[in-house]
């Protein structure tokens, strides 16, 4: 059994989405610590002229969990979100197949961050059609931290192999998984090249997954042939 484990990011990349699909089990760390430099609160359109940051304002202090975290939604920040992502994608081929409903969870309350990058993630996933159980590391009432607190997840949901971001590389030490009968392995995935709007402008990896989303629909067999195309040449 695979598992996977990530934070609850804001409309993530098309990589955050294909490392759930490879797993039988993926885990939101939702109860770990905010970060202004991840992507928790922001993420990137494609527009005419480039790349569009949309961040989300939020109400939070040194330490809070994400699930401590309140969005600043008396601002307005919904509002201006949706309205960048309807001025720049309205015109792409799949945009009313999601846009509703997207707009309609987004514009919903929520307690915190994380419980609604989870309700967005969710939806997402459930219309990829991704056959994998979801849970969040919040239920598990854990205390350890960093690469024990991994550990722990992936014994707890009962899985053999953990499904791991390149990122963690740097700092994770595979004997410390095998010793407690577990498999390491990293995902393969790299950016893939797909139709976007405004194709002179050149193709924009590492774009927010409604990029993909908008543009080519929730057709995940283009991905899955993509990546492997990707790995054989």
């Amino acid at each position: 059994m695979v598992a996977s484990i990530h934070q609850p990011d804001y409309i993530s990349y098309l990589g955050y989405f294909y490392k759930i699909s490879k797993s039988d089990v993926f885990v939101y760390l939702d109860d770990c610590q905010f970060s202004n430099d991840n992507m928790h609160h922001w993420n990137r359109v494609k527009t005419p002229q480039g790349e569009c940051r949309l961040k989300i304002p939020v109400e939070q202090h040194l330490g809070d969990l994400i699930t401590e975290v309140r969005t600043r939604d008396e601002l307005g920040w919904k509002e201006k979100h949706l309205k960048t992502i309807e001025m720049n994608y309205s015109k792409a081929a799949h945009f009313k197949d999601f846009f509703p409903d997207f707009k309609e969870i987004l514009l919903a309350g929520y307690d915190n961050l994380a419980q609604m990058n989870i309700t967005v993630n969710n939806e997402i996933i459930r219309r990829f059609g991704f056959n994998v159980r979801i849970m969040k590391s919040s239920d598990m009432e854990l205390d350890t931290v960093r690469e024990e607190r991994v550990i722990d997840i992936v014994k707890t949901v009962g899985a053999d192999t953990y499904l791991s971001g390149n990122g963690a590389r740097a700092y994770q030490i595979e004997e410390h998984f095998t010793d407690n009968g577990i498999s390491l392995v990293y995902t393969d995935y790299k950016p893939i090249t797909y139709r976007q709007l405004w194709p002179k402008a050149g193709f924009l990896p590492y774009m927010s997954v409604l990029d993909y989303i908008f543009n080519c629909g929730f057709d995940w067999e283009y991905v899955e042939r993509a990546v492997n195309k990707q790995q054989r040449a």
